[in-house]
């Protein structure tokens, strides 16, 4: 598990420099020939991370509701985010890492409701939600590099 935690954190440090870096009109920026822009997919990684491991072990989850349904998968990018929800996100794509990293090393999750994803992969423990969500942000950091280039 501390390599798939390290994988984690790894990615999420590149697209928290992205985010950081990037201007806000590139960030929600939809090109020609995508659904969705730079913005969505950091702020969609952050939430599905907290569905797959907190809110599948029965545990609460560690960001805002507010934050749910709008980057949840099958949302699309709706409006404009404001700077205090950028820096909300910014801060929480480093913290939920650490959090989830500690809350498993407290053995915190104890239960999980068993979920087929849409790629019909069988998530039966915290360690297959863990896994997959690994392999899933993998998926948005090259969305994200992809939109990058479309947008400049």
């Amino acid at each position: 598990m501390e390599k798939l935690f390290d994988i984690i954190l790894k990615n999420r440090r590149v697209l928290h420099r992205i985010l950081e870096e990037t201007p806000k009109a590139q960030l929600v920026k939809i090109p020609d020939g995508f659904r969705n822009n730079i913005w969505w997919n950091i702020a969609h990684v952050v939430v599905t991370q907290q569905l797959l491991v907190y809110k599948r072990s029965g545990l609460q989850m560690r960001i805002p509701k507010k934050f749910i349904d709008p980057y949840k998968k099958g949302s699309v990018p709706e409006g404009v985010p404001t700077d205090a929800e950028i820096m909300e996100i910014s801060a929480f794509l480093l913290s939920t890492v650490s959090w989830m990293e500690e809350d498993y090393k407290a053995g915190l999750f104890q239960n999980f409701d068993t979920y087929t994803t849409s790629l019909d992969v069988t998530l039966n423990s915290v360690e297959d939600a863990i896994a997959f969500n690994t392999f899933h942000e993998g998926l948005h950091f090259g969305s994200v590099l992809a939109l990058r280039k479309a947008v400049k």
